[in-house]
């Protein structure tokens, strides 16, 4: 498949074959130790904001100032990231007020509603409500959802997901596979841009990829955002209203939802105006801070300009509502386990000379909405036309060996050639997300480097356990997700995790990292990918 998508592969062969690249074996121990000292309760949970900050960031510098990694930030190994604190309390109701009457939608119940402004009172008051499809302008496949509206005054009410998903042309939009237009943040973005006074997106569990209560506990209660202006001409309020509200609100207007859907997926959609207006209120206590991605480098021996970056995130979700007693969210494999296993790949790092520099950032507030890798992209220590490709990990296999690596963004960049020679070596197969259209390559620190231009790879055995096979791994993975991702309950066990997968990811992470810190090749997107380097 790669011999037709990327022409130069054997070129690539070539650059590797020619060049003495280093090897180096990972210390399973190095991995433990970092692991089982960045998951304990002494770092309660790793919140930005807090004292397990404050214990987390001194930790991960003093390792990297050990080790012998430079600094990145002149004399600092800190970056500082500016964020908010919002606590938000919206109304108890959001009103609907049209030619048949009001309707009024519960908070949490019917709608979830934020901001990303640092305001501490935020109203919509007979605000303009307008369907706008999809909420996806994307001049490319000559697609305007907002084509000839003027957003000003008004309320853009969005569906989730692409025009292409549940279709039958699967080269329409990626089909079922998400594309960044499909996701919430790029809704939001967008809606920004047009100039709404807000953006409301109707939730419906199939498209959205998860149920309502998902909605209803994400979007409530403190929230970071990045530090941006209170009066800042981004929309004032951003949330979802269920299902059933949303077709109560259509029919108001005389609309079918279901037929305004089908339309929405059609070339040539126009905005359409609801005839009806909004009321709704949101207080907020503001609080603004410093938290810090945390970054060390080795500079390269001939090529010090150029750079692979490594990026983990150190963050989790610190002290929260108490499950069986325990009220500290450790976050051992999401991300103690990422972030140990990049430190135990500096540390080996430090033990060759590569010829292009390496950088390994520890980034924060990723729990948050990707907000340290976001900024770094935005403010880069190091040009990001300079970096050759970045290498993100978050969470660590720990069910054993694998027989696959399952790559997220499989097929999108030339990197998936090392990918693949690597991963054959040590006996394994590549193979995609296998849950394409939950958008899964979007909800990582990888991808704030992608949206900037630079070739990313998140990459590790997933569904097919070398031993037990693949409905072992299958079921594993579900008792995860139902059982510890984010809870309590993600803590270090060293009587029931296993190494070898561990290992296994992070040798491989570290080959990739050491063919393209030692070669000439510079990675570049797919011609079909939505991503492409910037000049």
């Amino acid at each position: 498949m790669l011999t037709s998508l990327y022409s130069c592969k054997s070129d690539v062969k070539t650059i590797a074959e020619n060049n003495d690249i280093p090897t180096a074996d990972l210390n399973k121990e190095d991995i433990v130790v970092y692991l089982e000292e960045l998951a304990s309760d002494a770092y309660e949970g790793r919140r930005p904001f807090t004292n397990g900050e404050k214990k987390t960031i001194a930790y991960i510098k003093n390792e990297f100032k050990k080790m012998g990694l430079k600094p990145a930030n002149g004399n600092s190994y800190f970056q500082d990231v500016p964020l908010v604190e919002i606590t938000g309390k919206p109304g108890d109701v959001m009103t609907f007020h049209s030619p048949k009457g009001k309707l009024e939608l519960k908070n949490g119940d019917d709608y979830v509603l934020h901001t990303q402004r640092a305001a501490e009172q935020l109203s919509l008051n007979k605000s303009e409500l307008v369907f706008c499809g999809f909420g996806t302008v994307d001049p490319a496949r000559n697609w305007d959802d907002y084509a000839g509206m003027d957003m000003k005054g008004k309320t853009a009410v969005i569906l989730v997901n692409d025009p292409g998903f549940g279709g039958e042309d699967p080269d329409f939009f990626s089909g079922d596979i998400m594309t960044y237009s499909g996701r919430w943040t790029y809704k939001y973005e967008e809606a920004d841009r047009q100039g709404a006074d807000a953006v409301i997106l109707i939730h419906e569990t199939t498209s959205a990829g998860y149920p309502w209560f998902v909605i209803k506990s994400s979007w409530a209660g403190t929230m970071l955002e990045l530090d941006r202006p209170a009066d800042a001409d981004d929309c004032a309020l951003k949330g979802w209203i269920s299902l059933p509200k949303a077709k109560a609100l259509f029919e108001s207007a005389g609309l079918d939802i279901a037929e305004q859907i089908r339309n929405a997926r059609k070339p040539g959609f126009k905005p359409v105006p609801l005839n009806a207006t909004v009321d709704a209120t949101l207080s907020n206590k503001v609080k603004k801070d410093v938290t810090k991605n945390v970054i060390g480098y080795i500079e390269g021996s001939t090529h010090p300009d150029e750079y692979v970056v490594y990026t983990a995130h150190w963050d989790h979700l610190g002290i929260g509502a108490p499950v069986e007693g325990d009220s500290i969210y450790n976050g051992a494999l999401d991300n103690a386990s990422g972030t140990a296993t990049i430190m135990a790949i500096a540390k080996t790092f430090t033990k060759v000379k590569p010829k292009r520099s390496v950088v390994f950032a520890m980034v924060t507030a990723e729990e948050q909405g990707l907000f340290g890798s976001q900024y770094y992209a935005e403010h880069p220590l190091f040009p990001l036309s300079k970096t050759v490709a970045n290498i993100n990990m978050d969470g660590v296999n720990p069910m054993g060996g694998m027989n696959d690596v399952t790559a997220l963004g499989y097929g999108l960049s030339s990197l998936d050639i090392i990918l693949e020679e690597e991963a054959k070596k040590q006996g394994r197969y590549v193979q995609g997300d296998q849950e394409p259209e939950k958008g899964y390559y979007y909800r990582s620190d990888h991808f704030s480097f992608a949206k900037e231009g630079v070739p990313a790879i998140y990459a590790g055995g997933s569904t097919d356990h070398k031993e037990k096979g693949k409905a072992y791994a299958k079921e594993f993975n579900k008792e995860y997700n139902a059982k510890y991702y984010h809870q309590p309950s993600d803590e270090y066990d060293p009587k029931t995790w296993n190494y070898d997968g561990m290992l296994q990811d992070g040798q491989l992470y570290l080959n990739i990292g050491l063919r393209l810190a030692n070669s000439d090749f510079w990675p570049e997107w797919n011609a079909k990918s939505e991503f492409q380097r910037k000049k």
